[in-house]
């Protein structure tokens, strides 16, 4: 029998509390290898790199690291993640202390960690269906990205006015020091264990690849699943594009110090969309929130391109973060509630390949686009000077600006190529097996309602 809902509750706050406090060291160091790389190199090319091999080692896991994650304990399978995880800043710090960090460090060390991220993220999100309801997975949802969200505000601010003081190596000793928090409340609270696998999941014995099969027939017997896994891919492709040009975007004519400060306006719109979503839970037909708001992103894209303006950017960052949370929930909802828990594991990891292996290409692809045809098109006297230039601007950062709103027209078609699909439309119609989660108690299931 599962825990009444307060207890499960408690537990779920706990490791939220835990894993937030960790990811706001995360973000520290994050701030602080963008500033130190670009600041180093001059290349967007070399700042794009630190993101391709954060991502792409965790998405080539991520099946395998599935498979292993319905086999042993939530818990254990999380604590293991975050241990491995900390190795990143631990080999960060020893490097910069004994003055032999390189850029080819910070590619390999940031290779290893986040590869653990394969197993930390799906067993999470895994872990988050069995400690609370299915009507509050939106809540919890809602809840884990204002988390995030807090902590993208604080990092940049703090990370901005520590970096002049305590250097790159004072802010990786912080990111070491919070992963401590997150080990400590996974270890004190109960994390629940998913139930004995389907018999078809179990029938296809214990060999990893069998078990990866056994996702991927998942998969294509959802066909509304597919479709919808491949309009996150090419979103997640342009986004990934957005997330690598906008510090070079702001640099190219402002300080780190503003960087800093875009960065959290931007940030106060993920916090919004966060407490929006957390108490709303997001809408009956969740597809019709992930499509509905979609278009925004494109409009958010487009405004921090169209023009050399920190305001401007902090505006267009702002609007796409306040409906990414939403976007977000309503998509980790609609797949907790469709998938058993026993196969949580492996679809999902199978599931972030499929969503994210595009980013990994829009970071390679992004940095020389940049150098080496964008930003020459847009430089004084340039091929496109005359005539592009004299709607977006001329000069250092206009040429990424370009890439801003040509992203953001793309976007924008993804997102009517999306409305104009009735088997994503009806993707929560397909008789997909809803998730046996906790079940609701007292007014949960009518607050969803």
């Amino acid at each position: 029998m599962h825990r009444e809902a307060p207890a499960a509750w408690r537990d779920f706050s706990l490791v939220w509390a835990g894993q937030t406090i960790s990811l706001l060291g995360s973000e520290i160091t994050t701030f602080g290898l963008g500033v130190w790389m670009y600041q180093r190199t001059g290349s967007v090319t070399s700042l794009a790199m630190i993101f391709a091999f954060a991502a792409a080692p965790g998405l080539l896991l991520s099946p395998v690291a599935g498979v292993l994650l319905d086999r042993f304990s939530r818990r254990r399978g999380l604590i293991l993640t975050n241990l491995g995880a900390a190795l990143g800043p631990l080999s960060l710090l020893s490097l910069l202390l004994l003055g032999r960090l390189e850029t080819w460090c910070v590619y390999v060390i940031v290779a290893v960690a986040t590869a653990f991220l394969a197993f930390q993220v799906p067993a999470f999100s895994a872990a988050v269906t069995l400690m609370v309801s299915s009507a509050q997975l939106g809540r919890a949802s809602g809840l884990l990205q204002f988390g995030g969200a807090g902590a993208q505000i604080l990092a940049p601010l703090l990370a901005g006015a520590l970096l002049p003081r305590v250097g790159l190596a004072g802010l990786v000793a912080i990111d070491a020091l919070t992963f401590g928090a997150g080990i400590v409340t996974l270890v004190a609270a109960r994390i629940p264990d998913p139930p004995p696998v389907p018999a078809d999941a179990a029938a296809a014995g214990f060999g990893l690849a069998a078990q990866v099969a056994v996702s991927v027939r998942y998969l294509r017997r959802r066909p509304g699943l597919l479709r919808l896994l491949a309009f996150f891919a090419v979103g997640n492709f342009l986004l990934a594009m957005c997330q690598v040009l906008q510090t070079p975007l702001v640099l190219a004519r402002y300080s780190p110090a503003r960087l800093g400060l875009v960065v959290s306006a931007g940030s106060f719109g993920l916090l919004a969309g966060s407490l929006v979503m957390s108490a709303w839970g997001g809408p009956a037909r969740r597809v019709l929130g992930i499509l509905g708001l979609f278009p925004l992103l494109g409009l958010g894209a487009i405004l921090m391109g169209v023009a050399p303006s920190a305001a401007l950017i902090a505006a267009g960052v702002f609007g796409i973060l306040l409906v990414v949370p939403i976007i977000n929930g309503c998509d980790q909802a609609l797949w907790q509630s469709s998938v058993e828990p026993g196969l949580q594991g492996r679809v999902f990891s199978t599931r972030q390949l499929l969503e994210q292996f595009t980013a990994p290409i829009a970071y390679l692809a992004a940095g020389p686009l940049a150098d080496r045809v964008f930003e020459p098109l847009l430089r004084v006297h340039g091929p496109l000077a005359g005539s592009v230039g004299s709607l977006v601007g001329v000069g250092p950062g206009r040429g990424i600006g370009l890439m801003f709103v040509v992203i953001g027209v793309l976007l924008l078609g993804n997102a009517l190529l999306g409305f104009a699909s009735p088997r994503l439309r009806g993707v929560e119609l397909q008789g997909s097996a809803a998730a046996a989660g906790p079940p609701a108690v007292g007014v949960a299931a009518a607050e969803k309602a």
